[in-house]
């Protein structure tokens, strides 16, 4: 059922999220994980709904600070506070004083004085939305730093695949391509492992960092050997930009052994989903047959459960805040 308009859905029993900022899911406790997704469950309806606008953070700042390009992230996030009544700010690297040289601590200094209730960051370091948290006075959300975490990104990914199959536990998910440089696969991996899915990493060699083998999933270089019984299959980036070396011999090469075609996923479960969090390589990890195929492909998905989500998040943070400030 839908929520009053203005009104925040709860889910029962009602309770705080615990934590101030959200910047790994390796803070978080299984309990703090299916908080967050059954709020975004409630949130779901509201995209159908003619009227889509709560009040939920009226007065409320919201600052989205990307330093690193970003569509669906940013726009996700845009969309999720204004549809909650939150003022939101969309700033950039390239049209901020980072530009002119000014440090992450100078810009933490300057949105500090603008006195946000919630920061949004994107940034190609590893470690930068930690280092935000501790310099402002708000939450921070960490919409992707460098190769640790995306954790919102992880949380979508799981409310989506519980929509689609009913449960996470014992679903059997195979995370697939350039997991070296992936800030989606690691976050994925710990959480989805955390709610009781079997997860498995699939990957050349040279894209398979060695630490993955302590994020609870099992490791396969055949990619044959690695769908077989899948539930979900998820692709990755194949991410260039962020390599230097020769980690794959050519893109052509990549797709034969690694990109998810129509033969490849006969080697999954019959009827099995396809995700992939975007932007895609079409031709280079996942054919477009299989990314267009509506029977299977939950990408578009993906996109439509990035709102609800987030929404939640913000929700569960602003609260949080308000209760610190006694409000």
């Amino acid at each position: 059922m839908a929520a009053p308009s203005g009104k925040i859905p709860r889910h029962d029993p009602p309770r705080r999220f615990p934590h101030r900022h959200l910047l790994a899911i390796s803070d978080l406790s299984r309990s703090d994980i299916e908080f967050l997704l059954d709020r975004a469950e409630a949130f779901t309806p509201l995209a159908e709904q003619r009227v889509k606008k709560l009040d939920a953070l009226k007065g409320r700042t919201l600052i989205n600070l990307f330093f690193e390009p970003s569509t669906r992230t940013q726009s996700s996030f845009e969309l999720a506070g204004k549809r909650l009544g939150a003022d939101v700010v969309n700033m950039s690297a390239s049209s901020s004083s980072v530009t002119k040289g000014e440090t992450l601590i100078d810009t933490a200094a300057t949105l500090n004085a603008m006195s946000p209730d919630l920061l949004v960051v994107r940034h190609g370091s590893s470690g930068a939305a930690e280092l935000l948290a501790r310099k402002v006075s708000c939450s921070v959300i960490n919409a992707g730093d460098g190769q640790h975490e995306h954790p919102t990104q992880a949380l979508l990914d799981a409310l989506t695949i519980r929509r689609e199959i009913g449960r996470i536990e014992g679903v059997r998910i195979a995370i697939c391509g350039d997991v070296m440089h992936s800030r989606v696969a690691r976050s994925n991996a710990l959480l989805l492992t955390m709610l009781g899915a079997e997860v498995r990493l699939v990957g050349p060699p040279t894209l398979l960092p060695a630490s993955s083998a302590r994020w609870g999933a099992s490791v396969h270089h055949d990619m044959k050997e690695g769908l077989a019984g899948a539930d979900v299959v998820m692709m990755l980036r194949l991410q260039r930009e962020r390599m230097q070396g020769g980690f794959i011999p050519s893109a052509r090469e990549f797709f034969w052994f690694y990109g998810l075609d129509e033969e490849k996923l006969r080697h999954a479960k019959p009827g099995a989903f396809v995700m992939h969090p975007g932007p895609m390589n079409r031709g280079v990890e996942i054919d477009s047959a299989i990314a267009d195929d509506a029977r299977i492909s939950l990408i578009e998905r993906q996109v439509k459960m990035g709102v609800a989500l987030r929404m939640a998040v913000l929700v569960a943070l602003a609260e949080h805040g308000a209760n610190e400030s006694g409000e």
